[in-house]
């Protein structure tokens, strides 16, 4: 019998704010370029009241919800569990999400007292992308919002790495994880970013347990979880890890392992 949805997601749900800085800007509000660094609202309000937010452009985002999007964009069904407040941004972040073909908790949810979290994503002439982020209300983000039937009638569960910085998102990954292993589901999980290996990677062994079906992550990131000091140790160690898995590597293009062999993929320039 076919599943519902290809793809549920859990993750950070953010209102991205995509801007264009230059490296001046970074330097004169002391920002550290190319990181994503988490922020009080007030330090958010500063920076963003010394943007052109006219000129700025709004979406829905967050690491799992970019790829819960793609995933519609491309043809498929997905489902996104998250947590946003009952304010302007949330209700912005649960209209946006529906016009791009995802359903999600929030269609069924009544939406709490709080502030809906925002990434200001500024971006330099370089291309490269420097990220301020408030979380709000996501920072409480639980298994609460799991709707298990729908993880149920989905062919894989994606999970977000950002959700090991707290016990409850901890706790929402390894719940997830298991009725997706109990019931058939397969499992996908993102490191998200090389430090949640680094200084969460305790929690994340835990949520990794056994393993998962498919893993995402890059050089660094594969390298801080195995503990190996070149990529090509790195790659074999992760066949412990995951059956499948794809490591990114910038202007290198990406790895992935099949289950069987490594394919390299080229890089797309542009």
């Amino acid at each position: 019998m076919s599943k519902k949805y290809n793809v549920f997601g859990i993750g950070n749900a953010l209102v991205d704010i995509v801007t264009e800085v230059n490296d001046k800007f970074l330097e004169d509000h002391k920002i550290e370029k190319g990181l994503m660094t988490l922020v009080e609202e007030d330090d958010q309000i500063r920076i963003s009241n010394a943007i052109d937010m006219e000129a700025s452009n709004m979406q829905c985002g967050g690491s799992a919800a970019n790829s819960i999007i793609a995933v519609s964009q491309f043809g498929g069904s997905s489902y996104y569990s998250c947590k946003v407040a009952n304010d302007e941004l949330g209700n912005f972040y649960q209209k946006d999400l529906k016009s791009n073909g995802v359903d999600s908790n929030l269609d069924h949810q009544e939406l709490q007292k709080g502030i809906t979290g925002k990434c200001l994503v500024m971006t330099s002439d370089d291309a490269s992308r420097t990220m301020n982020t408030f979380l709000g209300i996501t920072t409480n983000y639980s298994k609460e919002e799991i709707t298990d039937s729908e993880l149920l009638n989905s062919e894989y569960l994606y999970i977000e790495g950002y959700l090991v910085t707290s016990e409850n998102g901890q706790e929402a990954m390894k719940y997830a994880k298991k009725l997706a292993e109990d019931n058939g589901v397969k499992t996908a999980l993102t490191f998200s970013d090389p430090s949640m290996v680094k200084y969460f990677k305790e929690p994340m062994q835990d949520v990794v347990g056994s393993g998962v079906d498919l893993l995402f992550c890059n050089e660094e990131e594969a390298m801080l979880y195995t503990g190996k000091e070149s990529l090509k140790e790195a790659q074999e160690a992760l066949k412990k890890v995951a059956k499948k898995f794809v490591i990114t590597r910038s202007e290198k293009g990406a790895l992935v392992f099949d289950g069987e062999a490594f394919i390299e993929i080229a890089p797309y320039k542009v």
